[in-house]
């Protein structure tokens, strides 16, 4: 954000209109023992070309990698504009708009964002928003058990994210909630519905799954309704330019919809910050957390925007609230509404489709190289699984040194898979680096087949 400081004779005007003679006096009500002095430890100013050099030697210190990670975050080109948009002043020092008459333009942003969430999911109604989404996916299950009333298990695919299944069991297992966990079929990854789950309360239905897999989902939406149980969709923002939307799986649509909206125009950013998006039926609209916007008309029939549910503990009694935890990503969520503003249903397509177009590529061209296989044979996204004759740590380890991030070991979280990677392509991969990154791969695996057996063994890292 650019900063324009004040002048002398600014401060001294300011400090005059008051009756105050310094800047300290504004803070004399501080005991001296409290005040923290002069910053010893903080340089002297520097020119700003020195300044903008030493940012530059300390980003790139960072390195540049070829990027095959995903695992719940995803490298997508971010139109230049969106950011530039985000981090004018009056979005980027908005905050929650509890004041309707003086916070209109962050109302009517957040309503447009409502609404091309539940056009996305195919929902009827959108909130604004959760921290991310392996906590929104822990407040549908919440949710799910409040409207069910009389179960407090939720059934929860294997093929779902390790680390969503560790928030959501932390978030819900003081709760007296038992998360029931599903196998995933060998063959294809798809998750296998057991004969007879017993009363519950949800089932998860990943898609695409942690594997990168596309489940069932029409089967498992029907298959969870005539259970009784409401169908939650975790799903990935992206797929659903080209995917059916949730509200349109089975007969009756998924009830609830969450997930990570960082593909939305979120840069990684070492960690965040992200949101979670929530979308559901209108029936379940009184137990969806967090906050939503309405539009409106006031006396003189001017149209306006308000909040019109706050089902948190800040404005409701504490034992009626469905979260204590639920918040507004508001500046991630200005960022997303403005990435699919301006890329609009064609884009999404485009992107969503070009990843998948790179990810078969890819796979194709590693799966050609021996001791390299697909872990199953059902249709994907833009992940895959590829099992290694060879320890997967190592692997990446040595296409690191060539530059490439090439996968996530997964084989700690999934050891019946044995050495396996997860690899991630998206729209910003082009066709020399599909080729660079197989050729890597295959070199590697090769001397790796021909080297001597080690004299000593690899010590635990």
């Amino acid at each position: 954000m650019p900063f324009i400081p004040h002048t002398e004779e600014d401060v001294s005007a300011m400090l005059g209109a008051i009756g105050a003679s310094s800047i300290e006096d504004l803070f004399d009500e501080i005991p001296p023992a409290l005040k923290a002095g002069k910053l010893k430890d903080v340089p002297d100013g520097l020119p700003e070309m020195a300044v903008a050099r030493l940012m530059q030697e300390r980003a790139s210190a960072d390195g540049f990698w070829s990027n095959f990670i995903g695992a719940g975050v995803y490298e997508h080109h971010i139109p230049a504009a969106i950011w530039q948009i985000t981090t004018r002043g009056e979005f980027y020092s908005a905050y929650t708009p509890y004041q309707a008459e003086a916070s209109q333009g962050t109302l009517q942003l957040i309503y447009e964002y409502q609404t091309m969430m539940t056009r996305l999911t195919g929902l009827d109604v959108s909130n604004a928003s959760l921290y991310d989404g392996a906590s929104a996916l822990a407040e549908a299950v919440l949710m799910a058990v409040r409207s069910h009333k009389t179960s407090r298990r939720v059934l929860v695919p294997k093929s779902v994210h390790p680390i969503y299944r560790r928030v959501v069991n932390t978030t819900v297992k003081n709760q007296g909630i038992e998360l029931v966990e599903l196998e995933y079929d060998a063959a294809t990854g798809q998750t296998a519905l057991p004969a007879d789950p017993g009363a519950f309360a949800g089932l998860v239905i990943p898609q695409p799954n942690f594997f990168g897999v596309l489940e069932d989902v029409h089967a498992m939406t029907d298959w969870a309704h005539a259970q009784g149980a409401l169908a939650i969709a975790l799903v990935n923002p992206t797929t659903l330019a080209v995917l059916e939307a949730p509200g349109h799986w089975g007969t009756k649509g998924a009830d609830i919809a969450v997930g990570e909206g960082q593909p939305l125009g979120a840069p990684m950013a070492s960690g965040g910050p992200y949101f979670g998006f929530m979308c559901c039926r209108q029936d379940f609209v009184r137990q969806m957390p967090g906050r939503i916007v309405g539009r409106t008309v006031d006396l003189d029939g001017k149209p306006g925007f308000s909040l019109t549910l706050q089902a948190r503990e800040q404005h409701i009694r504490r034992s009626k609230a469905t979260s204590n935890i639920c918040t507004n990503q508001g500046l991630v969520v200005t960022a997303a509404t403005q990435y699919m503003a301006l890329l609009g249903p064609q884009g999404l397509a485009k992107v969503a489709s070009n990843s998948h177009a790179n990810t078969v590529a890819l796979a194709d061209k590693l799966a050609a190289i021996p001791s390299v296989t697909r872990a199953f044979a059902s249709p994907f996204f833009h992940e895959v699984v590829l099992k290694l004759n060879d320890n997967a740590k190592d692997v990446l380890r040595a296409l690191r040194a060539q530059g490439i991030l090439g996968g996530l070991d997964i084989s700690g979280w999934y050891p019946e898979l044995g050495q396996a990677l997860l690899v991630c392509v998206t729209e910003t991969k082009t066709a020399a680096d599909l080729d660079h990154y197989a050729q890597q791969m295959a070199r590697i695996l090769s001397k790796r087949r021909e080297a001597p057996p080690c004299a000593y063994k690899r010590q635990p890292e």
